[in-house]
C-alpha cells in the first residue's frame, strides 16, 4: 500500500466528494481508502499502484466529471499554478451567462413590443433572442452539464442533474427566458461556493507560507539546507538573526527575542535562551540561535493550526446540510414523479402522449428547486463575505449559523481586544534625567531597528516632538539590548537581565521594574556605564470599543465572556 495525491480541479463541495467515492472508491478497494482536502483541492488515495495505478484513479475522476493530474510531491513549490481560465473560467461563464440573458430580453421585449409580451412569450420568442437565449443558457451550464451527465450514466440522481433537465424542459416547451434564467442563477449559485473556497484557500496559504521553505540543520560539522519534511526529530537547527523558524523545537545556545505574533498572537517579542520553546514560523530577532527539532514538520503547532482550519472549512453549515440531504431525496422523487405523469396517463387513461410529455416537462420546470438550492450558499458566502469586511474570519458555514445558539464566547487579546502594537505608556527618568532626555537617548539607539518596542519609542519620540540623531558606534547585544554613542557618550539600552548582567541593578530599581511588570507592561531600562538613566514602559493599549462591545455582548444575554493570550499573566 502506498499514498498518492493528485490535484483534483473543480473540487469544492461535498457533491463532487460522493460522486469521487462513487467511482474512484472501487478502483482503490474502497472509499475508506480515499481522503480529501477541498481548500487544496487535493484527493490522497492509499492503494497498490499495480492493482490501481494512476490512469484508472484518473479514469475514475474524469467518470465523476471532474479531471484530475497526479502530484509526485506535496509541496507547494513544487505544484503548478492554474492558468488565467482556471482561475477566472468560472465567473467569466457566469458574467456572460447574465449578460446575454439581459441582452435577450432586451431584444425579446422590443421585437414583442412589451415587457408583458416577453416574460409571457406571447406570439413566440424570435430567432435573435433564442441565439442570445441559447448562448446564455451554453454558458451557464458549461461547467454543471459534465457533472449532470457523469450522474445521469451512473443512475446517480443529484442537483445538477435535476438543474439541467429543468433547463432542458423549459427550452422543449418553449420557456426560454425561465430556461436561462435557472442557468444563470444555478451558475450564480456554484460561483459563490467556489468564491468561498477560494477565499478559505488564500488564508490557508498565507498561513503554509509562515513557515520558511527550507532548514538550515548542522550535519557531520557542516550547515546544509534540507526542506523542513526531510528534517527529523532531534537534529540541530540554525537560525540566523530575522530569519523564520522552520521547525519546533529548543533552544540549545545562544540568546535573542522571538516574534511570536503570527502563532501566539504575543504583542511583543519573547526573550529565549537555552531550554526555551520555540514554534515554526515564529521570526529570529537580532541572535543566532542553535535549536534541537522537536517535532516533525507535519506535526507542528503551525502546522496543527492549518490543519484545524482546513477541516473547519471542509465542514458545511446544518443549513447546507440539510439541503444536501433533501436533494438527496427530492431529485429522484422530481423524477419519478415527471416520469409518471408522462407515461400512467397515456398508458391507464389513453392521454395524448405529446400532451403528457409537455405537462411532465411543466412539472419539472415548476419542481426545480433554484430558489432553494441558491438561498443557502448565498447567504452563508454573504455573511462570510461582510465579516470579512470586518476584518473577521469565520472558519466556514459551520460556524456562521453558530452564534445564534450561544451562551458564551472567548476572545483573542493581541489586535482584538487590544490595539495589537505596543505604545509607551510610562516614561521614569532617575538620575536628575529629564523626559525629554530619556526619550531622546532611547530613540537615539533604537533608530533604523524593526523591533516593535523600537518602533513604539520611536512612535513616541515623534509624538512628545523630541529631537535625536542616530547612535554612532551602534552594537546590538543578542538577547539583552544595544549600546551606542550619543553626543560622545556611551549609552546602553536593554532588558531587566542586561541591567542585572551589567551590575547597575539595586534594590529601588528592582522594586520599581517588578512594579511596573506585574502592571502587564515591557519595560526597558536607559543607562550609561556610570549610572541609569531611567525605565520606559510599553504596553499594548486596549481598543476604546472594547468595553462597550463587552458590555453589549452581557445584555444580549451571552453569560460569559472571556480572553485567551498567549501573553504572561500579568499582562493579561
Amino acid at each position: 500500500m502506498s499514498e498518492r495525491t493528485f490535484r483534483v480541479r473543480g473540487l469544492c463541495c461535498g457533491s463532487e466528494v460522493k460522486a469521487l467515492k462513487q467511482e474512484v472508491g472501487p478502483r482503490v478497494g474502497g472509499e475508506q481508502n480515499l481522503s480529501f482536502d477541498l481548500l487544496q483541492s487535493r484527493m490522497t488515495v492509499l492503494a497498490d499502484p499495480e492493482q490501481a495505478t494512476d490512469e484508472q484513479v484518473l479514469e475514475g475522476v474524469r467518470r465523476a466529471g471532474l479531471d484530475a493530474e497526479p502530484w509526485e510531491q506535496l509541496r507547494q513549490a513544487d505544484e503548478r499554478p492554474d492558468g488565467v481560465w482556471q482561475r477566472h473560467g468560472r465567473a467569466v461563464l457566469t458574467t456572460v451567462s447574465g449578460a446575454l440573458l439581459v441582452l435577450a430580453f432586451i431584444v425579446h421585449a422590443a421585437l414583442a413590443g412589451s415587457v408583458l409580451d416577453a416574460l409571457t412569450s406571447e406570439g413566440g420568442v424570435p430567432l435573435p433572442s433564442v441565439l442570445l437565449y441559447t448562448l446564455s443558457i451554453v454558458a451557464g451550464v458549461w461547467y454543471v452539464l459534465p457533472k449532470a451527465w457523469s450522474a445521469l450514466r451512473a443512475l446517480r440522481p443529484d442537483m445538477n442533474l435535476l438543474m439541467t433537465i429543468a433547463v432542458a424542459g423549459a427550452v422543449l416547451i418553449g420557456e426560454w427566458f425561465e430556461a436561462s434564467t435557472v442557468a444563470f442563477l444555478f451558475a450564480v449559485a456554484l460561483l459563490l461556493e467556489s468564491w468561498s473556497v477560494g477565499r478559505a484557500r488564500r488564508a490557508v496559504q498565507s498561513l503554509m507560507e509562515t513557515a520558511p521553505p527550507t532548514a538550515r540543520i548542522k550535519r557531520d560539522g557542516d550547515e546544509v539546507e534540507v526542506h523542513p519534511d526531510e528534517v527529523p526529530i532531534g537534529s540541530v537547527l540554525v537560525v540566523r538573526p530575522g530569519e523564520k523558524l522552520p521547525l519546533d523545537g529548543e533552544v540549545l545556545s545562544g540568546h535573542s527575542d522571538i516574534n511570536q505574533a503570527p502563532i501566539t498572537g504575543e504583542s511583543v517579542p519573547v526573550a529565549v535562551e537555552p531550554g526555551s520553546a520555540v514554534f515554526a514560523g515564529t521570526i529570529n530577532g537580532d541572535g543566532l540561535l542553535e535549536i534541537r527539532s522537536t517535532r516533525t514538520a507535519d506535526q507542528t503547532t503551525l502546522a496543527r493550526i492549518i490543519r484545524l482550519v482546513t477541516e473547519a472549512q471542509s465542514r458545511r453549515s446544518p443549513s447546507e446540510q440539510w439541503v444536501e440531504k433533501f436533494a438527496r431525496i427530492y431529485t429522484p422523487l422530481v423524477l419519478a414523479m415527471a416520469g409518471a405523469v408522462f407515461l400512467l396517463p397515456p398508458l391507464v387513461l389513453g392521454g395524448a402522449w405529446g400532451e403528457w410529455f409537455y405537462r411532465a416537462l411543466v412539472l419539472l420546470v415548476i419542481a426545480c428547486p433554484c430558489a432553494l438550492v441558491i438561498s443557502t450558499p448565498v447567504s452563508i458566502v454573504a455573511a462570510l463575505a461582510r465579516s470579512a469586511r470586518s476584518g473577521v474570519l469565520v472558519k466556514g458555514g459551520l460556524f456562521m449559523e453558530a452564534p445564534a445558539r450561544l451562551s458564551a464566547i472567548a476572545f483573542d487579546k493581541t489586535g482584538t481586544l487590544t490595539e495589537g502594537r505596543p505604545q509607551v505608556t510610562r516614561l521614569v527618568p532617575l538620575n536628575e534625567h529629564s523626559e525629554d532626555e530619556l526619550l531622546a537617548r532611547a530613540a537615539a539607539l533604537e533608530a533604523g531597528s524593526n523591533h516593535p518596542l523600537a518602533r513604539a519609542i520611536l512612535r513616541a519620540a515623534e509624538q512628545h516632538g523630541v529631537a535625536f540623531q542616530q547612535a554612532q558606534a551602534h552594537q546590538a547585544v543578542p538577547g539583552l539590548g544595544v549600546t551606542g554613542r550619543v553626543d560622545g557618550k556611551t549609552y546602553w539600552l536593554g532588558s531587566h537581565r542586561y541591567l542585572e548582567q551589567r551590575g547597575q541593578a539595586t534594590p529601588e530599581l528592582h522594586e520599581q521594574l517588578d512594579g511596573l511588570a506585574d502592571a502587564g507592561h515591557s519595560v526597558i531600562v536607559v543607562g550609561t556605564d556610570d549610572h541609569v538613566c531611567g525605565l520606559i514602559a510599553l504596553a499594548d493599549r486596549p481598543r476604546p470599543q472594547a468595553r462597550d462591545t463587552v458590555a453589549a455582548l452581557h445584555r444580549l444575554g451571552i453569560g460569559h465572556v472571556v480572553m485567551l493570550t498567549g501573553d504572561n499573566q500579568a499582562t493579561a
